[in-house]
């Protein structure tokens, strides 16, 4: 069914037909006209996954209603459609997208949502060529360098974290801050844990004079006790803690334990209050424990339109504000259209040659020369003992810096 759909669209788009009634002097694709362009995604508004997908649905339509209360772009209003709760489930999910895609047509995917449905969701896409702008998650399949066809994740335009970008920077702030040699690399066996290992081993080769060493632990497991023997025994002078939330306390308390006092790293995924009562009292004196992280509110002007529009109740929610930047990278790449046929193959094209995109809260995405890569600067904190000038149990101590940046401190 999706091929068929695809083929009639590109026969379409070929006899230069407008998919919704635009002027004959001016070519669109499904989803946009004269007046409008559609995007769509669907998310998990019930059940668990509620408090974070019902904020992240708010900040997308506060962006969308700052840019219509502005006149839109060129004059064209943004649609936001939000058709169905797919509660996190891969099979709503699926169904949802075909029919965003198919039945509702929109013209893009704004702010695909969550690990399972996107995992389940993103061959579609690839499959659909639809553009698709921001992912609520960091999987691997989402990454890609010189994407030069759909096929190949062309029309995919990540904005979070990915996990094997992440473990590229981890590497670099390894070597370049803490001049780390042998480096140790503690990773579970999902799919966060081996794409941060995959990434990290990646840069590890590409960056020359240094050496890994790695263990693989069970995610979730409460005995990490060979994986950190094997670090202790190897004499690594860095470790990165390739695990998200529960095993990564686990994997820092042993460490601890068995006195491998060296620094650790690990994902922005636990740069959380929960995780760092959990390990600071364990290792303070012994070794500090870092974690990166890729939103940040140095830019004031840029917070405070942030929350003239977001609603009072999401103020300060991170989930709220990174939906607001996933409607920001979606209008960047149509402000790049000025003038031009609202096409996809236009739209994807703005994004990738246009230059980089700046988060409004936090550093810059470059898509050129098909970098599906996501977030590629990244700021790093310390677990620190809460505190009233450090509520969140972290303390930040670098600013956002990319691989390069990293790796040139390095004389």
């Amino acid at each position: 069914m999706k091929r068929t759909f695809v083929a009639v669209l590109a026969v379409l788009m070929a006899f230069g037909w407008a998919t919704c009634g635009s002027a004959a002097s001016k070519k669109y694709s499904q989803g946009a006209d004269d007046a409008r362009v559609v995007i769509g995604n669907s998310a998990a508004t019930s059940g668990p996954y509620a408090p974070v997908g019902v904020p992240f649905l708010a900040g997308i339509e506060a962006y969308v209603a700052m840019v219509n209360a502005e006149g839109g772009i060129e004059g064209r209003k943004i649609v936001f459609n939000h058709i169905t709760d797919d509660e996190f489930d891969p099979a709503k999910g699926k169904a949802a997208l075909a029919n965003l895609v198919e039945d509702e047509k929109v013209f893009a995917i704004v702010g695909h949502f969550g690990t399972p449905v996107v995992a389940a969701t993103v061959e579609d896409l690839k499959e659909y060529g639809i553009p698709a702008v921001y992912f609520a998650t960091g999987i691997g399949q989402l990454y890609a360098d010189n994407a030069k066809t759909n096929a190949e994740g062309y029309n995919i335009f990540p904005v979070q974290p990915i996990y094997i970008t992440e473990g590229r920077i981890m590497v670099a702030y390894a070597a370049g801050r803490f001049n780390a040699k042998k480096i140790g690399i503690i990773y579970t066996n999902d799919d966060a844990g081996v794409n941060l290992y995959h990434g990290a081993t990646t840069q590890i080769q590409e960056t020359g004079g240094l050496e890994a060493v790695a263990a693989q632990v069970t995610a979730g497991t409460a005995d990490v006790s060979a994986a950190v023997t094997t670090m202790k025994n190897a004499g690594v002078d860095f470790v990165i803690v390739a695990s998200i939330q529960g095993t990564m306390p686990t994997i820092v308390k042993e460490l601890a334990a068995q006195s491998v006092n060296k620094d650790c790293i690990t994902t922005y995924v636990n740069e959380a209050l929960a995780m760092s009562e959990a390990v600071v009292n364990d290792i303070r004196g012994k070794f500090d424990l870092y974690t990166l992280g890729w939103v940040e509110y140095a830019d004031r002007a840029a917070l405070d339109l942030y929350v003239k529009w977001a609603p009072e109740r999401y103020a300060m929610n991170i989930y709220a504000q990174t939906g607001w930047i996933a409607g920001h990278f979606f209008c960047e790449g149509l402000r790049r259209l000025e003038g031009k046929d609202i096409t996809w193959e236009n739209y994807m094209a703005a994004l990738e040659n246009g230059g980089p995109i700046r988060n409004p809260f936090g550093g810059v995405i470059d898509y050129a020369n098909g970098k599906r890569r996501g977030t590629q600067e990244m700021h790093l904190s310390k677990a620190v003992p809460v505190s009233e000038q450090w509520p969140s149990g972290w303390e930040l101590v670098f600013p956002l810096a990319s691989v390069d940046s990293l790796l040139g401190l390095k004389q």
